[in-house]
C-alpha cells in the first residue's frame, strides 16, 4: 500500500461494485487519527481509479497531526483536500509567528528548528505581556508538539500553511443524478437568515452547526459535512456515533454529518471514523 492506496481487490462483492465504476468517497474530521485514516482507505479499497474528497480538520486533538500533514503534502492527484476550521486556525497561527518575527526584528532562520522554537516561545510571551488571549494561539498545542516531537522548522510550517491556503472551501458535482456539495461544516448560498452570526460565507462553511440545517442547504441537493461530532448528546447531530442524516422536504435537500468523533474513541465507545460513497450513499466505519 503506497500513500494509503490499495491496488489489490480480493472481496468478490466489492469487485462486483467496482466493475466499470469509479467511486467517490468522502471522509471528514480525521483530527490526527492517521492510522485510522489508512485503515479506512484499506477498508474501502481506495484506488487510483476512485476519487476521495476530504472535508477538513486533518489535524489537532489527535497524536498524528505530523503524519497527516506529511500525507497531505504527498497525496495522490485523485484526492481533493477541502479546508476545515482547524486548518484555517493553524495557518493563522503560523501567520502570527511570521508577523511577530518581522515586527520584533527577530531575524528567525526559517530553516532552523532552534530558531523556530525560540520564535514560538516569543509569540506566547508577547501575547501574555500584552494581556492578549494567548490561550487561543496554538490552542491544541499542535505546533508545540510538531516542534517538540518532530523538530519541524518555520519553513515546514509555512509550507503547510501555503498548502492550506490553496484548499477550497467546498466541492460540488452531480453524481448518479443527484447534486452533491461537500463542505466542512455547512453550506449556504447566502447569509440571509443566519442571524448575523457569520461575517462571511467562508465562516459559515467552516463553523456552522445548527445553522447548517436551519438556514443552509441547497435545493435538490445533498450536503455532506462534518464539524459537529455525532457522539455529543447535547448536539443537534447526535446519533450515537453514527452518521447523522436529515431531510428538508421544503428544499428537497439531504444533510449528512459524517463527523463521528473518531479522535475521541479513547474515552467514548461510540466514536469512530466514517466514510460515505456518493454513488450509492453507502457508509463505512472504522
Amino acid at each position: 500500500m503506497e500513500n494509503g492506496i490499495v491496488s489489490l481487490y480480493e472481496d468478490g462483492e466489492f469487485l462486483q461494485w467496482r466493475k466499470n465504476k469509479m467511486s467517490t468517497y468522502v471522509i471528514s474530521d480525521i483530527h490526527g487519527c492517521y492510522n485510522e485514516f489508512l485503515s479506512m482507505l484499506e477498508k474501502i479499497r481506495f484506488s487510483g481509479s476512485d476519487n476521495l474528497i476530504l472535508a477538513g480538520d486533518y489535524i489537532d486533538r489527535g497524536k498524528q497531526s505530523y503524519e497527516m500533514l506529511r500525507w497531505i503534502e504527498q497525496c495522490p492527484q485523485n484526492v481533493l483536500l477541502l479546508r476545515g476550521n482547524h486548518e484555517e486556525e493553524f495557518a493563522s497561527n503560523i501567520d502570527l509567528m511570521r508577523s511577530v518575527d518581522r515586527i520584533e526584528g527577530l531575524d528567525t532562520d526559517f530553516s532552523s528548528h532552534m530558531d523556530t522554537a525560540a520564535l514560538y516561545k516569543s509569540v506566547k510571551y508577547l501575547l501574555r505581556q500584552k494581556k492578549l488571549p494567548a490561550m487561543y494561539f496554538d490552542l491544541y498545542s499542535t505546533i508545540g508538539m510538531l516542534l517538540g516531537q518532530n523538530h519541524v522548522t518555520l519553513y515546514d510550517l509555512c509550507r503547510w500553511a501555503e498548502e492550506i491556503r490553496r484548499m477550497p472551501y467546498y466541492w460540488e458535482a452531480e453524481i448518479a443524478d443527484r447534486n452533491y456539495i461537500v463542505v466542512h461544516a455547512g453550506y449556504a448560498d447566502s447569509l440571509e437568515g443566519t442571524g448575523g452570526r457569520f461575517g462571511s460565507l467562508e465562516q459559515f462553511f467552516l463553523y456552522a452547526r445548527e445553522e447548517s440545517l436551519q438556514s443552509g442547504g441547497a435545493a435538490h441537493s445533498a450536503i455532506i459535512a462534518g464539524h459537529t461530532p455525532t457522539i455529543v448528546k447535547e448536539s443537534f447531530a447526535y446519533n450515537a456515533g453514527n452518521v447523522f442524516c436529515y431531510y428538508d422536504a421544503g428544499k428537497d435537500c439531504v444533510f449528512y454529518d459524517i463527523d463521528c468523533g473518531c479522535v475521541f474513541r479513547d474515552r467514548n465507545l461510540e466514536a469512530k471514523l466514517a466514510c460515505i460513497r456518493l454513488e450509492d450513499e453507502k457508509i463505512f466505519y472504522v
